[in-house]
């Protein structure tokens, strides 16, 4: 396929509102691929190289592009700035050239190309690096380049999550969205969607049954649900096991010791590769007896002065490139070890939770380390026991508990009452924070006029339209450095026009859009019903707002798609509503 047609599908679904259309749209752009180029769509769709799990690192900063993109177009720093300012983004600078390539690039090529921008490394990388990329964007009609521009410095903007791909992929089959269960569980268990794309094109919905979970690919983690009272858990699940809810990293550990030196690889909830990260965490997991197995745990830094847990933005401090081993010195980590999800080339989800908690203590006994523990747990038959347990382990400062089914699956991808956290209560309505994330904000008067930025509008996600839906706009919890230090990540968001993946009414409006990315903790006193924001709002039916809410921190370990859901909403607004 000539790169040309890729560009010219990827600007009629960057002006589309309709996500029925943009499925509509992908469907036919796969339609027309080879299995590979299916996969290498797949990945430029979502502004990378690779799977999400491995990371694009094009090692070039907005800055360098902008000096590249002045002896491309033969114009000055000034000049560049004033037709960004006129156009919107570097982009349309760049479509809006006037060179004429001298050949016709397929979608291959122009990856292979942005694959070189990878492996460019070394004394004068940079340089090389830069005149590589000027040839390849030469080599492109200057619309394409353009298209290639907003790749690299991460501003492709095209309104859709890997969600809406699976959607195309199950459309372009059959035309419609029936087999986009049966290849969301193939994604599930092995989260990579350029290889999902590509079983899909070669070998079609019969392929898709047949993928296995993969050491060293992440599996999508299992996520709990919410009820409000030991009594409502104990009435909905019966019998059942309690764990501690630790607020710390959610880690899911791959060890596989077929090669010559053992590998062991941590992917975050959100499916990042945080391996070079936690090195206090490896010599413990290398007495892992087991020739290939993937573990699931929480890890949360530990105080060894006070004995104590340290809070979720203390341990998160953790999640950083540099400086590791004196960060791992001062906050050293605990992994507590909560589930066994594959032994020895055998897979383990379809085995009751039970069965993989007495593999789990078998496979664990062999390790002798501090930081390594598997998770206590109790068994519980009533409310009065749930309660006790949950205040034993409030007062040793954690969350909560998790409730587990003794009898249930590992449903990767899925939240369900197999799993639902009671966490503690707070005075108000509202028993629980909001993972929402920031769509905009507002310029603010009088002394936040001088910070240029006053307030915040957030919003939750719609899975089954794979958009965002506004449910706050946020104006308070934040100290004046805080405030600056938000404006700074929104504005390297920041885009002059909105998402089409985010649902807003006329009303709320913000000065400034910003690419749902940034992740944040609200609390709020209660959930009301409002007329003006979109969060489960249909023809009959009211949105959802936050009333007087306060942002608590930021979810770094968590993606936009990882934020409270809308039907989270409604289950939280019906729960408020009965206590």
């Amino acid at each position: 396929m000539k790169f040309s047609e890729l560009q010219r599908y990827f600007e009629l679904i960057a002006q589309t509102s309709s996500r029925t259309e943009t499925t509509k749209l992908l469907a036919e752009l796969f339609h027309r691929t080879t299995a590979r180029e299916a996969q290498i769509i797949a990945y430029l769709a979502l502004g990378s190289l690779r799977p999400q799990y491995e990371g694009t690192e094009f090692n070039l900063a907005e800055r360098s592009v902008k000096k590249i993109l002045e002896e491309l177009l033969e114009i000055s720093h000034e000049k560049l700035q004033r037709l960004m300012k006129e156009y919107g983004d570097l982009g349309m600078v760049v479509a809006h050239g006037t060179w004429k390539p001298h050949q016709t690039l397929t979608v291959e090529q122009v990856y292979e190309g942005l694959m070189l921008l990878e492996e460019i490394s070394g004394v004068g990388s940079q340089e090389e690096r830069a005149k590589a990329f000027q040839r390849l964007l030469r080599a492109l009609e200057p619309i394409e380049a353009g298209l290639v521009i907003r790749i690299v410095v991460g501003k492709l903007r095209l309104g859709f999550s890997d969600m809406t791909l699976i959607d195309a992929l199950s459309w372009m089959l059959v035309e419609n969205k029936s087999l986009h269960a049966r290849i969301e569980h193939a994604y599930n268990v092995c989260a990579d969607i350029g290889h999902i794309a590509f079983i899909v094109k070669q070998d079609g919905i019969d392929g898709i049954d047949k993928v296995k979970v993969t050491v060293g690919i992440p599996i999508r983690p299992a996520a709990a649900e919410r009820l409000p009272t030991a009594e409502d858990i104990i009435s909905k699940l019966g019998h059942c096991i309690a764990q501690p809810k630790i607020d710390g990293f959610r880690l899911q550990v791959h060890i596989d010791r077929t090669h010559d030196r053992p590998l062991i690889k941590f992917f975050s909830r959100n499916l990042l590769n945080m391996s070079d990260m936690f090195p206090d965490l490896h010599a413990g997991l290398a007495q892992v007896p087991a020739k290939t197995c993937i573990l699931e745990g929480e890890a949360i830094a530990f105080d060894e002065a006070t004995g104590s847990y340290t809070p979720f933005q203390e341990t998160v401090k953790r999640k950083r490139k540099h400086d590791i081993e004196e960060i791992s010195q001062e906050l050293p980590l605990r992994l507590f070890v909560f589930d066994l999800l594959y032994l020895n080339g055998e897979p383990l989800l379809a085995k009751a939770y039970h069965t993989r908690r007495t593999m789990l203590l078998q496979l664990m006994k062999h390790v002798k380390s501090d930081n390594i523990q598997v998770i206590e747990e109790h068994e519980i038959s009533t409310a009065h026991q749930l309660e006790n347990y949950f205040m034993e382990m409030i007062s040793e400062g954690l969350e909560g508990v998790v409730v587990k089914k003794p009898n249930a699956h590992y449903q990767p991808g899925k939240r369900n009452f197999n799993w639902v956290k009671l966490k503690r209560q707070e005075h108000g309505y509202l028993e629980d924070t909001i993972d929402a994330v920031i769509l905009g904000y507002y310029y603010g008067k009088g002394k936040r006029a001088q910070f240029g930025i006053g307030a915040f509008l957030v919003g939750v996600y719609d899975k089954k339209d794979d958009r965002f839906e506004t449910i706050a706009k946020i104006g308070t919890g934040l100290t004046d450095v805080e405030w600056k230090d938000l404006k700074k990540s929104c504005d390297a968001l920041a885009r002059s026009t909105k998402p089409n993946n985010v649902i807003c009414s006329k009303e709320l409006v913000p000065d400034v859009w910003v690419d749902p990315a940034l992740v944040v903790m609200v609390r709020a006193d209660e959930i009301s019903q409002s007329p003006v924001h979109t969060a489960g709002k249909t023809a009959e039916e009211l949105g959802f707002a936050l009333r007087f809410p306060r942002i608590m921190g930021y979810r770094p370990d968590k993606s936009a798609q990882e934020t409270t859901t809308v039907k989270e909403i409604h289950t939280l607004y019906t729960q408020q509503r009965k206590h």
